[in-house]
This record gives structure tokens, sequence and C-alpha cells, in this order.
């Protein structure tokens, strides 16, 4: 079959296939290895070409298909890889040392918004002039805004101060990934309430009736 040369840079087809021996594989071909000029013929016999695949393997790899159907199957098989690939982009947000709660809420309304999206969010301190003295406010207000993004996103670094900055990096989380600290806020909120949302505490029967007769015994007494 006659094939476009510009199209023969990326694959090794038919004449063009110059070892002893290939093992073929195809639609309803079981695969076995023979001579190179007789899977030449077995291609010519049924209208296919001769498309080396797997060039590295003992002995090389040949598909026995029409190279125009093979190049559209690889194009397509492409194309569906880089639709899957999520481009994901670091979006920063600035914080001061001692951001006001109205600007705190708005910059947590837009790191939602880049997390949804797929993009990652570095959210950093910038300590200008002596304002360095209130790096512990920085990092407070850095580890209350990973919290808030709990649901969403995970960390991928605690707050580290470089220079006059101090960064936090979150990326999205998977849907159904869980939350490593959610047991330990959850055992804060129990311990601040005083009960627990994780689970219920369950009173065995023999318990529950050594308890009621003790019950009796102080009435009685």
């Amino acid at each position: 079959m006659k094939i476009d040369k510009r199209k023969q840079q990326q694959y090794r087809v038919n004449e063009n296939i110059h070892v002893k021996e290939v093992r073929i594989v195809g639609d309803d071909i079981e695969s076995v290895v023979m001579p190179t000029y007789q899977a030449l013929k077995l291609a010519e016999d049924k209208g296919v070409d001769l498309v080396e695949i797997s060039p590295n393997a003992n002995p090389p790899v040949c598909r026995l298909i029409d190279y125009s159907r093979f190049l559209y199957q690889m194009k397509k098989k492409a194309k569906e890889m880089k639709a899957k690939q999520v481009k994901m982009e670091v979006k920063e947000i600035r914080f001061g040392p001692q951001t006001a709660e109205a600007d705190y809420n708005f910059k947590l309304k837009h790191a939602i918004g880049f997390l949804n999206n797929g993009n990652k969010v570095k959210a950093y301190v910038f300590f200008k002039g002596r304002s360095i003295v209130f790096k512990e406010q920085g990092e407070v207000l850095l580890l209350r805004f990973a919290n808030d993004l709990e649901e969403i996103a995970k960390v991928e670094s605690m707050p580290v101060l470089e220079g006059k900055r101090m960064s936090v990096i979150l990326s999205p989380r998977k849907p159904g990934q869980p939350k490593k600290s959610q047991q330990r806020i959850d055992a804060e909120k129990a311990k601040q309430l005083n009960l627990s949302n994780e689970a219920e505490v369950t009173i065995p029967a023999d318990s529950k009736s050594t308890i009621e007769d003790k019950e009796i015994k102080q009435i009685e007494e």
C-alpha cells in the first residue's frame, strides 16, 4: 500500500522495516514471530500495512493495520489524554499581618473559586518594615485560611517564612479524598461543646443492668 512519506517519520512502515524478523499483532491475528518478508507478504494479502509499533522489543513488534487508520487512532488517543490532563496554575493571594475580617472573607471567596477551577493557591502574608514583629499573627492567619478551605483543599506546605513573606500552598482536594485533620477538628469541637459529632457512646446491656441495680439499691437505702 502506498504511504505518504511525510507520515513515515514517526513509525517505520512496510519496506522501511529492516530487521530480519518481527512479532506481528493485529485484529483477529494471533501474536507470532515470523521473518519480516513473510509479514510483509501477509500484510499485502490482507490489504493493510506492516507498522512497527515497538522497535525496542526483541524482536520488534509490528501491527497489521491500515497506516492512515493507525495514525488516526494514535491522534485520537493523544487528544483524549490531553483532555484529561488538568492544567493547574498557582494563584497567589496576599494578606497583611493584620488583615481586616471583610478583606479576609473577600480573599477567601476568591481562593474558593481558584480551587474549584482546579488551580493551586499560594497564600502569603507580607511583612512590611517593622511588621515582621507580627509574624506569629501571620502564621495564625494562614493556618486559619487553610482550615477554612479544608473541605476543598489540602495543604502542600505549612507556613514558611522566606524573607519578608510567610506562605502556605494549597491544592484542590480530589472528590472523596479524606481530610487528615478532620478527626482532630471534630475532637476539638466535641471538647468545646461537650458532645461528639463523630460517634455515639453505646452502653452495653450488662452495664445498663448494673447501673439500674445500683440506682435501685441507692433508693432502697
